[in-house]
């Protein structure tokens, strides 16, 4: 099954927190922040929303930046993804 967002919409899959720090601390569990840093799975085709065109600036394999709390958790095929508008995309990371 595919993933196919409508709009202005944009799937993205969450990037695995590093279990170690600089200095080669390894974190448990419960000391891991929530990652923030995504990798863009798909991307709607934007158009008309609202009444204000919508242009896409983010492309499939972008990794991006989101806020903690954003968007709407899905899991497909056993996978976790996170449904988010392209306004709720903070940057994208080069």
């Amino acid at each position: 099954m595919t993933l196919k967002p409508l709009a202005d919409r944009v799937v993205i899959k969450m990037v695995e927190a590093e279990e170690t720090t600089k200095s080669g601390i390894i974190l448990a569990g419960s000391a891991k922040e929530k990652p923030q840093v995504a990798e863009v799975v798909a991307v709607g085709p934007g158009g008309n929303v609202d009444g204000k065109d919508i242009v896409m600036h983010v492309k499939v394999g972008d990794k991006v930046i989101t806020g903690k709390y954003t968007g709407t958790e899905v899991k497909v095929d056993g996978e976790e993804y996170i449904i988010v508008r392209q306004n709720d995309i903070l940057a994208v990371v080069e």
